[in-house]
C-alpha cells in the first residue's frame, strides 16, 4: 500500500533531527493507523490519523496518511485538502504531490496533475509509481510519445513490474509499435502467467500483428482462468473464423454451446405489450463501431434514407474512439445513447425502458461485443446484421440479415440459431469513404507485368495463404506483389519466409505501411489484381478495390466469412474471378494474370459497373432492408 512507499522514502532520506515528544506520539499514532489499515479496519485507521494530526499539526506525514484514508473512504474533497496541507508544510513532498496529482488525473485536471507529478519526480527520481502516473497523464493529454518515454523510465527502474509493462504495451500499441508492445506484454506474462488482463492484451496485440492462430494460446489460457468472462469466449469464436482448417460444423457447435450456456445463466426479460397508439416502429442499433469503420459506412445510407414516418431510430453506441462519422450518425438518429459506461444489464434495462420493437446487433462476436444485451431479450424482435458474418449462437437472436450468395440457405441455415432473412442482392450497400478518381489505365499496361495486391487486415492473412502467394509468384515469374497494412515487422518477415519457402522471390514483394484513407485508395493505382484472404475474406476492401478499378480474385469456402467477397463479385457478374474451392485459387490467379487485355478492360469499366449495380443503389437497398424488418415484425405478430 501507499504508506509502505512512504516508509521507504523516509528511511532513505533520513531525519534532520530527532522528533520532539508531540511528533513522536504522532508517529506512533500513524504506525497504529497503518496496522489498522492493514487489518482492513479503515474507519479505525482514519480516527488514528485524525489524532495524529491533532497531536502534531505540523507533521506532513500525518496529513498525508489522513488524506489517504479519506480518499479510501470516498471523500476526495477532504483528501485533497489534506494533501495540499502536507505540501504547504513541506514544499515538494513527493508523496503528497503524487497523491494530489493522482486525484487531478482522475478528476480530469490533467495539466495540474502533470505539474504535480513532475514535482514529485524532481524530488524523487526513482519514484516508479509517479513515472507510471506521468505516462497516463501524458497519454490523456494527447502526447503518446511522452507517455512512452515516461513508462520506459518506470520499466528501467523495475523491469519486472507487471503494471508498468502492461501500460508500456498499451502506449506502444497506440504508437503503432506493435512488435515492441507485444514484447512488453510477453515479459509481463512471464512474470505473472496468471494475469488475465495481460493475457488478453497479448491476444489483442497478436491479432493486431496478424497472428490469429498464435493468439488462441494466451486467449485460451485467459479463458481457463476466467471462465465467467463471456467476452473472452466470444473473442475465441471470432478468432476461429480467421484460422484455416477450422471446420464449419465445429465452429457452429462452439457458437451453440456458448449461446446455450449464457442463455441458461441470464433469463429473458418479461416485456409489456407495445402501445397500440404508437405510430412508428422503434428500431435500436447496438454497436461499438459507430466511427470511421465499415459498419458505420454501411449504416449511414440506412439512417439517411429511412422512412421516418414508419421508423424511429435509437442508437446505443459503445464506441470508444469517436470521430466525425460518430457525430454524423448521432445527428441522423432520433435518439442517441453513449453506452460505453453501461454494463450489459444496465443497457438491457435502458432498452426495455425505451420500448424498442426491433433491436439490431451490428457487432456479433467481433469488436466491442455487446451480445450480452441480447441474451436478456430486451426487445420482442432481435436481429444481427453486418458486423459478424456468422451465427451468434443465441436462440434469442431471432434473425440474421444476409444475402443468398454469402449464405446459400441450404448450406447456411442449418448452421444458424437465427432465421436467415435474405436481402435481394447483397447484405451491403456500398458508399466509398472518400472520393478518389480511379487510374485511367491498369499498371500492367505501362509496366509490362502484373502486380498483385493484398489490402485485407493482416490478421486475415494465414500462413497457408502466404504459401499460395509464393507459388503464384513462382508460376508468374514477372509478377510482383504489394501487401498493404502490415504494421508488424515480425509479420512481414513471417510472410516473406513463407513466400520464399513456396518458391516466390522476396525481392518481388513490397510492403506498404498503414496510411490515411485517401492514400489507401491511391495505393490501388499500383495494383492490377487484388488477392483476397481466406478463410476470412474481404468485405469493405473488396468494394474499395472494385471501386478503384481493381478486380478481386477470391475463393469460396465453408463459412459465411469465406464467401463474402464471392457474394460481392457475383452480384456484379464477376463469377469468373471466384475460385469454387480454395484449392483452385492459385490456378485461377495464374490464369487471370495472363489476360492483360481483360485486366485493362476491367480497369476502365469496373467503377461504372459497380455504380450501375444494386450494390450502390441506396434507395432500393433501404427499401428492401426496411421491408425485411416489416416482415420480421409481422411474423412476430406485430401490428402497425
Amino acid at each position: 500500500m501507499f504508506k509502505n512507499l512512504l516508509k521507504t522514502f523516509n528511511k532513505a532520506s533520513g531525519q534532520a533531527a530527532a522528533p520532539g515528544p508531540a511528533s513522536a506520539e504522532a508517529q506512533e499514532l500513524i504506525a497504529a493507523g497503518n496496522a489498522a489499515e492493514d487489518a482492513g479496519r479503515l474507519q479505525e485507521a482514519h480516527g488514528l490519523y485524525l489524532q495524529a494530526v491533532a497531536c502534531d499539526p505540523q507533521l506532513p506525514a500525518a496529513h498525508l496518511n489522513l488524506g489517504i484514508a479519506q480518499e479510501a473512504l470516498g471523500d476526495e474533497l477532504a483528501a485533497r485538502a489534506c494533501y495540499e496541507q502536507a505540501l504547504a508544510l513541506e514544499n515538494g513532498h513527493p508523496f503528497a504531490a503524487y497523491n494530489l496529482g493522482k486525484l487531478d488525473y482522475r478528476q480530469g485536471r490533467l495539466a495540474a496533475g502533470e505539474a504535480l507529478v513532475r514535482q514529485a519526480l524532481a524530488r524523487k527520481p526513482d519514484f516508479l509509481e509517479a513515472w507510471v502516473l506521468l505516462s497516463n497523464l501524458l497519454d490523456a493529454r494527447g502526447n503518446p510519445e511522452g507517455a512512452a518515454e515516461a513508462i520506459a523510465q518506470a520499466v528501467r527502474l523495475r523491469p519486472d513490474h507487471v503494471g508498468a509493462l502492461f501500460n508500456q504495451a498499451g502506449v506502444l500499441r497506440q504508437l503503432g509499435r506493435l512488435d515492441d508492445a507485444q514484447a512488453a506484454v510477453a515479459r509481463a506474462v512471464l512474470v505473472e502467467p496468471g494475469n488475465v488482463d495481460c493475457l488478453v492484451l497479448q491476444t489483442v496485440l497478436l491479432l493486431a500483428q496478424g497472428f490469429a492462430a498464435e493468439a488462441l494460446e494466451p486467449l485460451r489460457h485467459a479463458i481457463t482462468l476466467a471462465r465467467h468472462r463471456f467476452d473472452l469466449r466470444s473473442k475465441e469464436l471470432f478468432v476461429l473464423n480467421l484460422v484455416e482448417g477450422v471446420g464449419a460444423e465445429d465452429l457452429w457447435q462452439r457458437h451453440v454451446a456458448l449461446g446455450a450456456e449464457v442463455e441458461a445463466a441470464v433469463p429473458a426479460r418479461q416485456l409489456t405489450a407495445r402501445p397500440l397508439a404508437r405510430p412508428r416502429l422503434r428500431l435500436g442499433y447496438v454497436s461499438g463501431d459507430l466511427r470511421g469503420h465499415p459498419v458505420a459506412m454501411f449504416l449511414l445510407p440506412v439512417l439517411q434514407g429511412r422512412n421516418r414516418e414508419r421508423f424511429e431510430v435509437f442508437c446505443y453506441s459503445s464506441t470508444l474512439r469517436q470521430d466525425r462519422f460518430t457525430r454524423q450518425l448521432e445527428q441522423l438518429s432520433d435518439h442517441w445513447l453513449d453506452a460505453v459506461p453501461l454494463t450489459d444489464a444496465q443497457l438491457t434495462d435502458r432498452i426495455v425502458e425505451d420500448g424498442i420493437d426491433i433491436l439490431l446487433d451490428l457487432g456479433g462476436h467481433s469488436g466491442e461485443v455487446r451480445l450480452g444485451v441480447f441474451v436478456g431479450k430486451p426487445a420482442p424482435v432481435q436481429a444481427s446484421w453486418i458486423g459478424y458474418l456468422n451465427t451468434t449462437g443465441l436462440t434469442r437472436m431471432d434473425y440474421r440479415l444476409t444475402d443468398a450468395r454469402c449464405d446459400p440457405p441450404a448450406q447456411s441455415q442449418p448452421l444458424h440459431t437465427e432465421r436467415l432473412l435474405m436481402l435481394p442482392h447483397s447484405q451491403w450497400c456500398y458508399r466509398p469513404f472518400v472520393d478518389v478518381a480511379p487510374a485511367p489505365a491498369a499498371p500492367c499496361e505501362r509496366n509490362g507485368h502484373v502486380t498483385f495486391g493484398s489490402f485485407n487486415n493482416a490478421m486475415k492473412i494465414t500462413r497457408e495463404m502466404a504459401l499460395r502467394w509464393g507459388r503464384i509468384l513462382k508460376a508468374v515469374p514477372t509478377a510482383r506483389l504489394l501487401v498493404a497494412d502490415v504494421s508488424s515487422a515480425r509479420k512481414r518477415q513471417w510472410l516473406l519466409a513463407a513466400i520464399e519457402e513456396a518458391g516466390g522471390a522476396a525481392g518481388r514483394v513490397e510492403f506498404a505501411p498503414r496510411t490515411d484513407l485517401e492514400a489507401y485508395y491511391q495505393l490501388m493505382h499500383t495494383v492490377d489484381i487484388a488477392l483476397d484472404s481466406y478463410p476470412y475474406g474481404g468485405g469493405t476492401t473488396t468494394f474499395d478495390a472494385l471501386w478503384m478499378g481493381v478486380p478481386v480474385l477470391t475463393a469460396s469456402g465453408p463459412i459465411p466469412a469465406s464467401r463474402s467477397a464471392a457474394s460481392i463479385l457475383a452480384a456484379i457478374g464477376l463469377e469468373s474471378w471466384i475460385a469454387p474451392r480454395v484449392d483452385d485459387y492459385e490456378a485461377l490467379a495464374i490464369a487471370r494474370a495472363a489476360d492483360l487485355t481483360g485486366i485493362a478492360q476491367l480497369r476502365r469499366t469496373l467503377r461504372e459497373r459497380l455504380r450501375g449495380s444494386p450494390l450502390t443503389d441506396e434507395p432500393a437497398f433501404v427499401a428492401a432492408f426496411e421491408a425485411l424488418l416489416e416482415r420480421a415484425w409481422q411474423a412476430h405478430g406485430g401490428a402497425a
